[in-house]
């Protein structure tokens, strides 16, 4: 079958040599200056004729290995009633990041950032009994959030495109089949597209459910950090770490010692004035949740990870308290906040990390102006209204799973995968009639790639200092022919494109006259498709040179064996 081949010559294309202003990833600035995209405005992304076409490429990928597993495509609208996001409660929980909008008649309305909802009144209309089940809907759609910052071109903007799924299940034993094909079909759509990629264990969040996964691509413009074990291979993101410490015998340590430490507000001020390592003090820092002052307890030498805080504890919406907080609260002693009972009194819920364990002794605040407490015991002392890991984890951490130190790396987040179970069945009672004639409950799962996050991926793991290099599965074409000036050479080189181009091979031919062959040279580098065909001074004698754009390698060959060896690639 003949494939496309693309004339430069015919098609719109700007490349820049300078990189923009304000780019800051490596993606960012060479999918602008390869003409691949456009900004349109802050967050918001032009796809021109090659970007479009990688953006193709992913997308058929991801459609065709969605429809191996047995999914169905849909689309839904992406301008959607306010209505089902109050059930479930996003409208609220979703903040800032939701476009909200009303029609001439008054009517709410958000832009989609997700559809969990509206899958589930999909199924709800159309899927009654079980035998209509297990089903897995999926759609390839635009969706918009509201970022406040957007930032680094494609990788964050505020609109986006995503392919989403959901399984529909009678049991979860079904919802772990679903989960298992889609894991399986996201390791080889991403196999396909030439990603380095980490699975890794997340949590669930917002998104609710038990079982969840993320596909991480390792890169250092990533704003996701990832530990891995490199003795056992646990791997993970840096807010699904825990850590299990045991409780010891609150038994036996000295009593409670309350200690005169002016002018030490800090931990630093503190260790520094008692002559104690850091780690000997509670860290206490105090956040509002949904606006009630809560503290949070942490080893002296740690910090408090605030988006692994808020990750555990969404919906709710967690903010660092201010100096206007304290305004007409004696209770609360800045600098100098314990969790303790009988010293001022405890005005907070308390949350610890798992390191604050009962039988721990600790040096902290005696809600007192210039004092602190010495010999503080965890379940003595205090009490833990709940436990929860936040510290922030660092390097040589010990492995949850062996023990061993950890490593951490930066990655961009590609796919997510979660076992939802019931929480959307239940806000919109989604029942089928079961096999024993009663209602049964559907339960879900949800899955996500991010398909224009994808291609900026692959932008950022294979780029060289030279330029764009996409693996042939994306690439704009298989073959960039370069003409090298002279007209004998431009026709040389649109016969062997139409030549090539006739035995399938997708084609992109650079026939632009005027341009130096310096230019052209540096455009193809820019581009990056695989292969380059040059056409030049061999044309006399019959000759094209092959260079490959990963590796560099060249090779001058007649045309005839280079058209048969790129036909048989």
């Amino acid at each position: 079958m003949a494939a496309r081949v693309q004339r430069l010559s015919r098609s719109m294309l700007k490349t820049l040599r300078d990189d923009p202003a304000d780019a800051e990833t490596l993606s960012h600035k060479l999918l602008v200056r390869a003409g691949y995209v456009r900004r349109a405005a802050a967050g918001i992304w032009t796809w021109l004729p090659l970007g479009k076409q990688v953006l193709e490429n992913v997308t058929r990928v991801v459609r065709e290995e969605m429809d191996a597993i047995g999914a169905q495509e849909v689309l839904l609208p992406a301008l959607l009633p306010k209505e089902p996001y109050e059930v479930t409660g996003r409208y609220e929980e979703y903040g800032d990041l939701l476009f909200r909008l009303k029609d001439r008649k008054g009517g709410d309305y958000v832009l989609g950032p997700t559809h969990e909802e509206i899958f589930t009144q999909v199924v709800k209309d159309q899927c009654s009994s079980y035998k209509d089940l297990p089903v897995i809907l999926y759609q390839i759609q635009t969706k918009y959030r509201d970022e406040a910052r957007p930032r680094s071109g494609i990788l964050r903007g505020r609109e986006f495109t995503m392919k989403d799924s959901y399984s529909f299940d009678v049991s979860d034993e079904s919802l772990a089949a679903s989960y298992a094909a889609h894991r399986a079909a996201y390791q080889r759509i991403f196999e396909r597209l030439g990603l380095d990629y980490r699975i890794v264990s997340a949590i669930s969040g917002a998104m609710g459910g038990s079982a969840s996964e993320e596909f991480l691509a390792p890169a250092a413009a990533g704003e996701d950090t990832y530990v891995q074990c490199p003795e056992c291979g646990y791997a993970a993101n840096t807010e699904a770490v825990s850590v299990t410490v045991a409780p010891s015998s609150v038994e036996g340590h000295d009593p409670v010692e309350e200690l005169d430490t002016p002018d030490t507000p800090t931990i630093e001020t503190l260790a520094e004035h008692l002559g104690v390592p850091a780690s000997a003090t509670l860290k206490n820092l105090l956040v509002k949740v949904d606006g009630e002052i809560t503290a949070v307890g942490v080893p002296g030498d740690r910090e408090v990870d605030l988006g692994k805080l808020a990750e555990h504890l969404a919906p709710a919406t967690v903010e660092v308290v201010t100096a206007e907080d304290f305004t007409g609260r004696e209770d609360l002693v800045r600098g100098y906040i314990g969790p303790q009972d009988g010293m001022a009194g405890k005005a907070f819920r308390y949350l610890a990390d798992p390191r604050v364990a009962p039988g721990t002794s600790w040096i902290t605040g005696a809600n007192k102006e210039g004092k602190h407490a010495r010999n503080v015991v965890c379940g003595r002392d205090f009490e833990v209204d709940q436990y929860l890991d936040v510290v922030v984890v660092e390097p040589g951490d010990p492995c949850p799973n062996c023990g061993a130190g950890i490593e951490l790396d930066r990655a961009i987040e590609i796919g997510h995968i979660f076992q939802l179970g019931r929480k959307y069945a239940d806000a919109f009672e989604l029942d089928v009639l079961g096999q024993d004639g009663k209602p049964a409950r559907v339960t879900m799962g949800s899955y996500g790639i991010g398909v224009s996050r994808a291609v900026a991926a692959l932008a950022e793991q294979t780029a060289d200092e030279h330029g764009l290099c996409w693996p042939r599965e994306i690439a704009p074409a298989d073959v960039h022919v370069v003409a090298a000036g002279k007209a004998q050479q431009t026709e040389a080189a649109l016969e062997i494109a139409e030549q090539l181009g006739e035995a399938g091979v997708r084609v992109l031919v650079d026939d632009r006259a005027g341009v130096s062959p310096g230019v052209k040279f540096t455009d193809a580098e820019l581009i990056g498709v695989p292969t380059i065909l040059i056409a030049g001074r061999g044309i006399k004698d019959g000759r094209v040179e092959l260079k490959d754009r990963r590796s560099g390698e060249r090779e001058e060959l007649p045309i005839e064996e280079a058209v048969a060896r790129l036909t048989q690639a």
